[in-house]
């Protein structure tokens, strides 16, 4: 394992970040702020309790895992679409860097600056509301497994991508929809019978209701079924970038 070429792709990713804090961190928080004011304070003490919880601190998992999909996938994606898009990539594929090491490199990157946004949110949300995490081990587990899952499907979003619209098509038509209806803001025990069958497709409330279960200990469905989602869809996004690195796909042309 080349492990300076991953801490080199590493830290020239996060040095990117760095340098722009207000796109990087300030942008995601601030936005997140506005839907605690909105949902959490002004409207928050109108909705009755969810499984015993107030609607404000309820609320708080499903804002941070909006947050960290979305954030990862923006973040994976970009970073690895540049150096194709500018040709760099050419210098990576030549070299002698192991598509692991690059995966490593580009996606722990993502999944970092992911995390600490999430965080600063966290940390954000015990100013709006009260709350309390049950299982905080668990919680950071969840947290940093959903970012690399994610970042991973930036990274093969990235790959994919010939253009910018086509780089902001899946985060923005797919992903994001599927996180609002994911029961970000809302069990989906109180819709009707039929849209809560329909919920149960949508993955993204597995991780969601996962999340949810660290903090308040109850959720939409068990955290043993939300673990095996997510580790069956990083199996996935793992297979699906070995299979581009062997097979050249939009890599080579």
């Amino acid at each position: 394992m080349n492990y300076y070429a991953i801490r080199a792709i590493y830290t020239f990713e996060m040095a990117r970040t760095l340098r722009t804090p207000l796109q990087s961190f300030a942008s995601p928080v601030i936005s997140t702020i506005l839907y605690f004011i909105v949902f959490g304070s002004a409207i928050g003490h109108r909705m009755i309790p969810v499984d015993g919880v107030s609607y404000g601190a309820f609320i708080v998992p499903g804002l941070i895992m909006l947050t960290v999909m979305t954030q990862s996938i923006a973040n994976a994606s970009f970073g690895i679409y540049f150096p194709k898009f500018l040709g760099t990539i050419y210098e990576h594929l030549s070299a002698p860097i192991s598509p692991i090491e690059m995966v490593t490199g580009y996606v722990g990157a993502a999944a970092t600056k992911s995390v600490v946004v999430g965080l600063i949110i966290l940390g954000v949300s015990f100013l709006f509301v009260p709350l309390e995490i049950a299982h905080p081990a668990l919680m950071m587990g969840l947290l940093m497994a959903t970012a690399f899952c994610f970042s991973l499907l930036g990274f093969i979003l990235g790959l994919w991508a010939r253009n910018f619209e086509q780089l902001n098509f899946v985060p923005t038509l797919i992903i994001t929809p599927l996180v609002f209806l994911g029961g970000s803001f809302y069990s989906i025990d109180m819709l009707p019978s039929i849209w809560r069958d329909v919920s149960m497709l949508n993955p993204a409330m597995y991780l969601i209701s996962g999340f949810r279960w660290a903090f308040f200990g109850s959720s939409d469905v068990s955290i043993q079924l939300s673990v095996v989602v997510i580790g069956f869809f990083i199996a996935v996004f793992l297979g699906i970038i070995w299979w581009i690195f062997a097979t050249g796909y939009r890599l080579r042309n």
